[in-house]
């Protein structure tokens, strides 16, 4: 089937910089759902008509792309009544860019596989700047046919796009990466707090470990944070990341894996969320520390 109209699915704090890029950058026609019609009439100078539901969507395009919160709203969007699945058509792909497990990614990929469906996973990362200007990391599991068909769509959104493997794949890798940022973060606020009360100010050390061997991507971006001590509520909330690291640790028992660290940051991320921080961005954690 020959792509000439796209659709979007979720239009939150990423989906709606990602639909409109995708509108923009390829020039085909967008059609658009979300729960809050709102999300979808403010892309329309972005050329995105707005649909009133998911089956607006399938009806209209050939290739449409998932952006939601999480694993429950992936099986209630793609496999509930009046979703995805219901309303797929053969010669169709669907590709999810939402960050779940690898469980429902395969449950999808069979499900839309029956119907004639191509489908694949594509979660991303670097955050809301970088689905603000198209900048994003963006892991892929799917086949090499269907990857390749894809990518040059997934390229109006991100700027680094890698074939992980098969379906699932890009969940593994993207829950890896999430992993990995929210224990550099434990770890940065472990490293302020000790360093503040030895007697060095949080924006020198900033400053400093920029110039060092624990420099990194994850270290400025959450770190400027820490350092400000601002915590926007609009990127992407601790809750959010209690999600993806309790999605890591599932994964983590599933293949055997005792992953120590990722629980302390787990634990660190849950306590915020107690304290009623679960709407703010997750160096928040770093206020536990300041508490104490």
């Amino acid at each position: 089937m020959a792509i000439e109209r796209l659709g979007f699915i979720g239009l939150g704090v990423m989906g709606g910089r990602m639909c409109r890029n995708l509108a923009r950058g390829s020039g085909l026609p967008v059609v658009a759902y979300d729960i809050d019609p709102a999300r979808a009439e403010v892309l329309a100078s972005a050329g995105v008509n707005a649909a009133l539901s998911v089956r607006e969507v399938m009806e209209a395009a050939d290739l449409v792309f998932i952006c939601v919160p999480g694993e429950p709203q992936v099986r209630a969007v793609c496999l509930g009544a009046g979703g995805v699945m219901a309303h797929a058509r053969a010669g169709q792909t669907v590709v999810d860019m939402t960050t779940a497990t690898v469980e429902v990614a395969r449950d999808v990929e069979a499900a839309l596989a029956a119907r004639g469906v191509d489908f694949a996973d594509a979660p991303v990362a670097r955050g809301v700047p970088s689905a603000e200007d198209g900048t994003l990391s963006i892991m892929v599991g799917g086949t090499s046919e269907v990857f390749a068909r894809i990518e040059p769509f997934l390229a109006h959104m991100g700027t680094d796009i890698s074939h992980c493997g098969p379906v699932g794949t890009g969940q593994v890798v993207k829950l890896m990466n999430n992993m990995l940022v929210f224990q550099t973060v434990s770890a940065l606020s472990e490293a302020m707090a000790i360093a503040t009360r030895a007697g060095v100010a949080r924006e020198r050390l900033f400053e400093v470990l920029q110039h060092g061997s624990s420099d990194s991507f994850v270290m400025r971006r959450h770190g400027s944070h820490i350092t400000s001590g601002q915590y926007p509520d609009d990127v992407f909330p601790t809750r959010y990341s209690l999600k993806d690291i309790g999605y890591a640790l599932d994964l983590a028992e599933q293949v055997g894996v005792d992953a120590q660290g990722a629980r302390v940051a787990r634990d660190r991320l849950a306590a915020a969320i107690d304290r009623g921080w679960g709407d703010y961005y997750c160096p928040v954690i770093y206020r536990l520390f300041e508490e104490t």
